[in-house]
Parts: structure tokens; C-alpha cells; sequence
């Protein structure tokens, strides 16, 4: 058993979560028990996921997409049932959202590209400012390797547009539902960009801008940065860890 706030605490420091202008609550979100023998961990807050963990016996659910967004809600609806039952059930809740987009070692973008053994990163895919993903050199290899290095990665079916190069060498990568960031791989000449969804745009930016575009699914995208988190907290904590996978493939 492990102090609740020495976890959040650690997750705070290195996530850099303070210094990151997002819309999301980072850090602890819900207060439940001080001592937690359990931490799961999972992509998204949801009652189905909080359920799992009840079963599962977490003390402390962490999730890249949390429950508060930076806006006053009333607490009604499907957001008063997930908040009552963490209160009813004495569990804790944690979210960092861009600090784990953007993290150069647990971040999602970091984790595909190393699954990428992409080489020679740097910042990509400026967000209000901010690059949250990487951009770098692979060995040149065919369009239809690397995504089946992605699919294998992520456990997804990937939805592909092919209007770049047959053989690949420059990828950029941002996880999540980040399509509307295309422009900027095009403008950065890229043989390929890597996110989560897409939208209609997105067919006939890759085709008039000769780039190819791989999106594993906004969720199945984000699944990498929760897994290396959940690594990280088990070997820092004498603590139980478990990834708990509520399947999305949108």
C-alpha cells in the first residue's frame, strides 16, 4: 500500500503536467480512499471502465481522458452516475491528457514512433501552439509494412490513405483525433502521418498533398503512452497495476 498523493504527486513531476496549458483537468480529478493498494489503468473515463475496476479492486483508476474539461458542468446526467459512483466506492481518479500526448518517453507519439524505430525526432504537430507529437526518419521500408507494424502494435485495423510514397522514410506522428494537424506533415513534406481518426477532409488533403495517412483509431492510438505509464508506476510503487482494455474502435 502506497499513499494516494505520493502518486499523483510523482505522475504531476514527471508528466511536466503543470506547465502544459490544456484544456483538460491534469492530476487528480476525484478523491477517494488515501491508501491505494491497486492502480488501474485505462484510455477513457467511463462507467464501464469504473465498474471493471471495482471488480478488478483498484484503489485508483488513471486515465488519459478524465472526466473534467476545463468548463463548470452541473453534475447530472451520465457525468453525475460516473462521479457517484467513484465517491460511492471510495475510488480514486487521475487524468492527464496532453502531458501523455506529448511526453518524449511515455507519451503515446513517443511510443509509435519507437515502435517505428523511427530515428533523428523532433517536436511535430503544433497544437494552440505547442508541438504534442515527433517527426523523424525511418529505414525506408513499403507502406504496407509499417502499418502492419502499427496494427500489431496498437491491436487495431488500420484505415490507410495511400497518395503518398510506395516506400516510406519520413513519418510524423500524432496520436487521437488529430486529422485537422495533416496540413502541417504536408507542409513538412512527410511520406506519412500517423493519428488516431479522421475526418472528411482528410481524403483529398493526402491527395493533393501526396502523403500518406495511417489512422489506428482515436482510442487504439492511445493505448500506447496509458501502457508505458502503467510500466513506469509499477517499478516506481509497491503497488498493483493492471491495464484494463474497455474495446473502442472509434
Amino acid at each position: 500500500m502506497v499513499n494516494c498523493e505520493d502518486v499523483i504527486r510523482f505522475l504531476d513531476t514527471y508528466l511536466n503536467s503543470a506547465q502544459i496549458t490544456d484544456a483538460s483537468r491534469n492530476g487528480l480529478q476525484v478523491a477517494g480512499t488515501p491508501r491505494v493498494g491497486k492502480i488501474v489503468f485505462g484510455v477513457s473515463a467511463s462507467l464501464e471502465l469504473f465498474r471493471k475496476a471495482k471488480v478488478a479492486g483498484a484503489d485508483l483508476i488513471v486515465v488519459h481522458h478524465g472526466l473534467l474539461w476545463g468548463q463548470e458542468q452541473p453534475i447530472t446526467g451520465l457525468f453525475r452516475d460516473r462521479i457517484a459512483f467513484l465517491l460511492k466506492n471510495d475510488i480514486n481518479l487521475a487524468g492527464y491528457h496532453l502531458p501523455l500526448d506529448m511526453h518524449p518517453v511515455v507519451g503515446h507519439n513517443a511510443c509509435l514512433m519507437r515502435a517505428l524505430r523511427a530515428e533523428r525526432l523532433k517536436p511535430f504537430g503544433e497544437y494552440h501552439g505547442t508541438p504534442i507529437g515527433f517527426c523523424g526518419m525511418v529505414q525506408p521500408a513499403p507502406l504496407e509494412d509499417l502499418v502492419s507494424v502499427l496494427e500489431a502494435y496498437c491491436g487495431a485495423k488500420a484505415q490507410v490513405l495511400a497518395y503518398g510514397p510506395k516506400r516510406v522514410e519520413t513519418v510524423g506522428v500524432v496520436s487521437g483525433g488529430a486529422y485537422s494537424l495533416l496540413p502541417q506533415a504536408i507542409g513538412q513534406k512527410l511520406d506519412l502521418y500517423v493519428t488516431g481518426a479522421l475526418d472528411e477532409p482528410a481524403q483529398e488533403w493526402c491527395r493533393e498533398g501526396r502523403i500518406n495517412c495511417v489512422a489506428l483509431g482515436h482510442y487504439n492510438s492511445e493505448k500506447p503512452g496509458v501502457l508505458a505509464l502503467m510500466e513506469l508506476v509499477s517499478k516506481r510503487f509497491d503497488v498493483q497495476t493492471e491495464f484494463i482494455d474497455v474495446a473502442n474502435p472509434l
